[in-house]
Order: C-alpha cells, then sequence, then structure tokens
C-alpha cells in the first residue's frame, strides 16, 4: 500500500451481505480505500460514523429498518463532513430527487460498474456530485420535459439556439453533447476515440467554464440554454 496517499475512510451499510460483500471487494482492491466498518440496517448508520469518522457512506436505499434516506438525513444533519453515495435499484427520477435534497451527494445504480463506484467515491471526497450516467438522463428527459410545458411559448416562438463555442472548445461541445446523452466517461472516451484521462480533463475545463460543480449541473444548464439536444 502507498502511505503517501491520503486514505479514505469508507462506511458499507447494505442489508444484503452477498452484494456486500461484493462491493467491498471492489474497494479493497483499491489502494486508497480503506472500508472501516459495514451494516446491514440504516438504523446503524449514525453509530457506525461516530465510531468510524468516515470521509463517505455508501447507502443501501432500501433496507427494512430504516431505510436509506431516513438514513442519510440523519447523517448530514450531525455528520456534515461525511459524505453519502446511495445505491439503488431504482432509476426512477422521483427517488433520486428525494435522495438528493436529503443531501446525498452520490447516487448509484447497483448495476454500476466497479470503474463508476470508485469513481464515485473519489468525486464526493473531493466535494463534489456523481450520479449514475443512467440516472443523469433520466433526471435530463424529466427536466427537458418539464421546461417544455412551462415554456411551450418560447420553444414555439422559433429562437435560434447556438453551440457554445465562444465558451467551450469544439470537442468540449462533443463531450458535452454525450454527457447529455446519458454516456459515462467510458463510452464518451470510446465514442471519441480518446482515453479517458482526456475525457476527465475535458470534463474539467467543462465545469470550470461553466461555472457549475458537476456534470448534472453542467447538462441541466446547457439544456437550459438550449446547447445540448436530449431526444
Amino acid at each position: 500500500m502507498n502511505t503517501t496517499e491520503k486514505q479514505i475512510k469508507i462506511v458499507l451499510i447494505d442489508d444484503h451481505k452477498l452484494f456486500r460483500e461484493g462491493v467491498k471487494r471492489i474497494l479493497d482492491f483499491e489502494p486508497s480505500f480503506d472500508v472501516v466498518a459495514e451494516g446491514d440496517d440504516g438504523s446503524v448508520a449514525s453509530k457506525l460514523v461516530k465510531e468510524n469518522e468516515p470521509d463517505v457512506v455508501l447507502m443501501d436505499i432500501n433496507m427494512p429498518n430504516m431505510n436509506g434516506v431516513q438514513a442519510t438525513a440523519d447523517l448530514v444533519r450531525y455528520f456534515p463532513n461525511t459524505s453519502v453515495i446511495i445505491l439503488s435499484i431504482h432509476d426512477d427520477e422521483s427517488y433520486v430527487t428525494h435522495a438528493l435534497k436529503t443531501g446525498a451527494q452520490g447516487y448509484l445504480l447497483k448495476e454500476m460498474d466497479s470503474d463508476a463506484l470508485i469513481e464515485a467515491i473519489k468525486v464526493v471526497t473531493e466535494g463534489g456530485s456523481y450520479l449514475h450516467p443512467k440516472v443523469t438522463h433520466n433526471l435530463v428527459l424529466e427536466y427537458r420535459r418539464l421546461a417544455k410545458e412551462n415554456n411551450s411559448n418560447i420553444t414555439e416562438s422559433g429562437i435560434e439556439y447556438r453551440k457554445p463555442l465562444h465558451l467551450l472548445t469544439k470537442r468540449e461541445c462533443q463531450v458535452l453533447q454525450l454527457l447529455a446523452d446519458g454516456k459515462s466517461n467510458r463510452a464518451v472516451a470510446e465514442t471519441l476515440y480518446i482515453s479517458e484521462k482526456t475525457v476527465k480533463n475535458h470534463v474539467s475545463n467543462i465545469l470550470q467554464k461553466m461555472n457549475v460543480n458537476d456534470r448534472t449541473q453542467a447538462v441541466v444548464s446547457a439544456i437550459r440554454k438550449g446547447w445540448v439536444e436530449v431526444l
């Protein structure tokens, strides 16, 4: 283990032992991660966080006694320095919105791959937010539907929208569009025939130029301004 690398302390809470063990195995392969405690219900979340002072809690959304959203609300209130990432099988925007309003900084579907899990933990540890690409896409679609309903007069007025070439490079515009399509960094890299590291650099530049904190905010802002298309 590289002792000079900052260790990210993680608490894992999920009532399905087999799933929990699988996630822990993935995390154990990452040198900078340290799973300091595990639990099987939201009711133990506060106790485990108080005892272990983790950087991140991976929280199942559906548990028998106290669900993940309720437990997240407690953690956000009493342990503001600990970030919560929700683990869920639900990609419905109502679940996602409720979890984010409660204070979760991430929302991952349990169909995630290991790269997404690792990236999410690192992003929220640095103060950002992370949503599973499929979840982001569904939120964007819902936002666009509501925007059409609330701004039908504007949509029909023939206002011309332009890509933000005054702000972003052509390549950054392409990356922004692919983010709006719900693609992960890996999928963007494969589509544009560039490396994932290059994609991450483009995303970082986009966030900085658009003055937003994460990719979800960037996509929502881009849709509102007519910079991307969502089918």
